[in-house]
């Protein structure tokens, strides 16, 4: 028999640490960024659109997957599409769930890791006296190591940093459910939540830090976040740029929400858990996210120079943007600091959250002590982390995101959507949802989720696919030099999958599903 499943030791621990899941690194950095570049103000008319036609329904109908599959002994997707649809095809579907997950983690780890470094160099003051873009810009390329410059040389800080992080969530992933995961959202994510509210106070007071330029102020940044510009609503792109930051916001089609719903009891509501966990995202993410990045650089640097930042990307803004700013603030090292660990903080306990499941796979389906499992998942994380660090300035990072963060993702959430609704039964999957909750669900839901969802999931990924997706795929901008390290992700990806596919395989042979006495739960 199948060894018992740890539980949830409290509700709060559960939506801290779910909310700790789905509040990241895009929360505070990809969120203002890309208001800034589709609107302002309008932006979040879409926005409020998607979160409310795909994006809460898909958070209720993880819930629902990973409670039905952890009553059952799964607390992933394979084992989970197995009992939803009894098909052999159901659980290499699933495969998706550990594969994305775990890919996604071995990257955000990385990264997750420049914040940890930047909070420290803030502490030290050690980018203090850089007054240039472009200088800020080499000192983070020559601290990834992609370039050598006086501030570092070779690759000892990053990996430092590096080993450190990864140490930190392999030690919270020993731990279990309760003291690991629940207890490092429990210190988490309220030190997230007062830093973010120190920072946002802090912006809400500079006022003009400049009174030679009384159009860079915080309430002209506040306006051009806010104000919203509607003839931009005409722009297809814009609506496709909604529904994608709430799809990565709240972390839906990765596989991990199921991961620690399955660790509910079996009439444990599922519906308000869901709702909660959105809210306390969307909250971040509006409130303290909206109100951070975009309205300081617009204090100092203008609205022309704050668009030039955004279009710039996330990274722009958060390692090269923030610490000019924080400079010119008094004590800017202190500011500096608590706006780079928040970011940590928001980066660990969501790095936990994408690397349990495989780490479930391994104990709910191949019956591994939780020493063995940690054991495993902490090798494969360090050793699939290398070309990513070695080879970053070849696009290995950037491939691996398209792939697993924006493709991969879209691609699943399409599956999971049909698995559980129309597989299992529209019916079947509402009284799943409905089945112990807290609120009632207005009927509504019950199309949106068999009709609405669907069909909005699967424009979003054509409409994708036909803007860039494409192009990307055939690789038809990739500079001649960097064609080798891409293939090399998709060849690594590609043996990753056949690997997990292979587990899940042997994992449900018929002799190993009868030891473990899923075949007699199944004939019930």
């Amino acid at each position: 028999m199948a060894q018992p499943r740890e539980l949830w030791n409290s509700r709060i621990g559960l939506v801290l640490a779910t909310a700790g899941n789905a509040i990241g690194l895009g929360n505070f950095l990809r969120f203002p960024v890309q208001c800034a570049q589709n609107g302002g103000g309008a932006f979040m008319v879409p926005y409020f659109v998607a979160l409310l036609l795909f994006g809460i329904p898909l958070m209720w109908c993880e819930w629902a997957m990973g409670r039905h599959g952890g009553v059952k002994g799964h607390g992933t997707t394979p084992g989970i599409f197995y009992h939803l649809w009894h098909h052999p095809l159901a659980k290499y579907l699933g495969v998706f769930g550990i594969l994305i997950t775990f890919g996604v983690g071995v990257y955000y780890l990385y990264v997750m890791s420049w914040t940890l470094a930047y909070s420290f160099f803030s502490l030290t003051g050690k980018y203090m006296g850089i007054t240039s873009e472009a200088e800020m810009s080499l000192f983070l390329s020559s601290f990834q190591g992609v370039k050598d410059s006086t501030y570092f040389q070779g690759y000892g800080y990053t990996y430092l940093f590096y080993l450190i992080s990864l140490g930190l969530v392999i030690y919270v992933l020993s731990r279990g459910v309760v003291k690991g995961l629940e207890r490092l959202a429990k210190y988490g994510m309220p030190v997230l939540f007062i830093f973010g509210i120190i920072l946002v106070v802090r912006v809400f007071t500079l006022g003009t830090p400049d009174p030679a330029l009384p159009d860079n102020s915080i309430n002209a940044g506040l306006g051009f976040m806010w104000n919203p510009n509607f003839s931009t609503l005409k722009d297809p792109k814009v609506w496709l740029a909604a529904a994608g930051q709430v799809f990565f916001t709240l972390s839906v089609g990765f596989g991990a929400i199921q991961t620690y719903a399955s660790y509910i009891r079996k009439k444990d509501d599922v519906a308000l858990n869901g709702l909660s966990t959105a809210a306390t995202n969307s909250f971040a993410e509006i409130i303290l996210g909206g109100s951070i990045g975009i309205p300081i650089a617009v204090a100092f640097f203008g609205v022309a120079g704050t668009m030039t930042v955004a279009q710039g990307g996330a990274f722009n803004l958060g390692f090269q943007a923030m610490p000019l700013i924080f400079q010119q603030m008094p004590f800017g090292q202190l500011f500096g600091t608590i706006w780079f660990f928040l970011l940590f903080v928001a980066g660990i306990t969501s790095a936990v959250a994408i690397t349990q499941p495989f780490m479930a796979f391994l104990q709910d389906e191949f019956q591994l002590t939780r020493g063995k499992a940690t054991a495993i998942t902490g090798f494969l994380l360090f050793a699939l982390g290398q070309p990513v660090i070695f080879f970053l300035k070849y696009g290995f990072l950037d491939d691996m995101d398209f792939w697993l963060g924006t493709f991969g993702v879209t691609f699943f959430a399409c599956v999971e959507i049909v698995v559980f609704v129309w597989l299992f039964g529209p019916r079947n999957a509402w009284k799943e949802l409905t089945d112990g909750a807290d609120i009632k669900i207005p009927r509504i839901f019950f199309y949106i989720l068999t009709y609405v969802t669907p069909i909005l999931l699967f424009i979003l990924l054509g409409t994708w696919l036909y803007q860039s997706g494409i192009d990307t795929i055939l690789m038809r901008n990739v500079a001649k030099a960097d064609l080798p390290y891409v293939i090399g992700v998709r060849v690594m990806l590609l043996l990753m999958l056949i690997g997990m596919g292979i587990g899940i395989k042997y994992s449900f042979t018929h002799d190993r599903l009868l030891k473990r006495g899923v075949i007699r739960e199944v004939r019930k």
